[in-house]
């Protein structure tokens, strides 16, 4: 834990918290502010348990505030954005909305990698594609979506999607950052279901979109989704420990063999794990359990598909992709709240 802080790792915000005796101060690991002696630093597993304690959140890294949240000064932007979404915004906009546009552009660049032009612009594009292949007319498209002329609208589609918006047969990937107690994670989704679900930081995470993209002509857009948006409440319950089950379709992009290991994933129920030897037992493949394991390693709907309900023969929480201490906190948060529910069912009269 030492090092992890000295270095300052983000992998590790979540997962513990860092008390310094000498300022009276609690910190994330990814904290910036200058590192303390060790013999003055103690740890916590909670900010909880490190305000218990008589610490208080450093003002720098915030850690009471989820990783990936929205900061309260964005959140009117961010819903006049979805209020708007054709809006073609200036630097003048964000002014009178009372936002630096340096401040708003940092944020963007940290959080999404893209400023918050570009991002507002993708997700009009996004938009617009979709009106297009609903066979609306390209130029009413074009200057419903706040393009002045139709060749800047043919310019912008080819930049993003790689060609022109009627001959393009390109789908748009809604994506978005959704905040968790474990840290953000990126999903995306079309019409056609759900089709990512990765932690941001998950190392795999660019070669999935990679993946994503043989299977289907996508292109991922910033924008929201009706499916994008009730995953957020989903998540949100299944992380109150309040919801065990996800009701968004999902679009299963793998070979034969892969979907058919993933809907053994599907039937583990709330609360239970498996052997790699038990899932490929289910299937009927008993022999094929390292290849059993790679397709769970494959898939790309984390906690949907609940690839962390599978260990170790020994029972040890084995490899995962958004890392293992994250696997041990979903299995944690799962048994708890079963646990719950079976007494809560024993103690009820008959």
């Amino acid at each position: 834990m030492m090092s992890a802080f000295l270095a300052g790792d983000p992998s590790y915000d979540g997962v513990f918290v860092t008390a310094v005796r000498t300022t009276g101060i609690f910190c994330r690991t990814s904290c910036t502010a200058r590192k303390p002696k060790a013999q003055n630093v103690e740890f916590f597993p909670s900010v909880e348990e490190a305000a218990s304690a008589g610490y208080r959140p450093c003002k720098r890294c915030r850690p009471l505030e989820v990783p990936g949240q929205e900061p309260d000064w964005l959140a009117p932007l961010m819903s006049q954005l979805d209020d708007e979404p054709t809006r073609r915004w200036t630097d003048a906009d964000l002014r009178s909305a009372g936002l630096h546009p340096d401040r708003v552009r940092r944020w963007f660049k940290t959080t999404h990698g893209t400023t918050f032009h570009a991002f507002a612009r993708a997700r009009r594009l996004g938009l617009a594609l979709n009106r297009v292949q609903d066979g609306d007319a390209v130029a009413r498209v074009a200057f419903d979506h706040g393009y002045e002329s139709l060749s800047g609208f043919n310019t912008a589609f080819r930049e993003l999607l790689g060609s022109a918006p009627t001959s393009t047969s390109t789908v748009p990937l809604f994506v978005q950052r959704l905040a968790t107690p474990l840290g953000p994670m990126v999903a995306a989704a079309s019409d056609a279901g759900l089709c990512l679900l990765e932690f941001a930081d998950e190392p795999r995470l660019e070669r999935q979109v990679r993946l994503l993209s043989r299977h289907v002509n996508a292109r991922l857009v910033p924008g929201s989704h009706q499916i994008l948006t009730t995953l957020a409440a989903e998540l949100e319950a299944y992380f109150a420990a309040e919801g065990h089950t996800f009701s968004v379709p999902l679009q299963l992009l793998g070979t034969p063999f892969q979907q058919q290991v993933w809907e053994a994933l599907l039937a583990i129920p709330y609360g239970v794990t498996r052997s790699y030897a038990e899932l490929a037992t289910s299937i009927g493949r008993p022999t094929a359990a390292r290849a059993v394991a790679r397709s769970n390693g494959d898939n790309r709907l984390a906690i949907i598909i609940p690839c962390h309900r599978v260990i170790g023969a020994d029972g040890s929480p084995t490899g995962y992709g958004g890392g293992v201490w994250r696997k041990q906190r979903l299995l944690e948060l799962e048994a708890g709240s079963a646990s719950v529910g079976q007494a809560a069912s024993a103690g009820k009269s008959p």
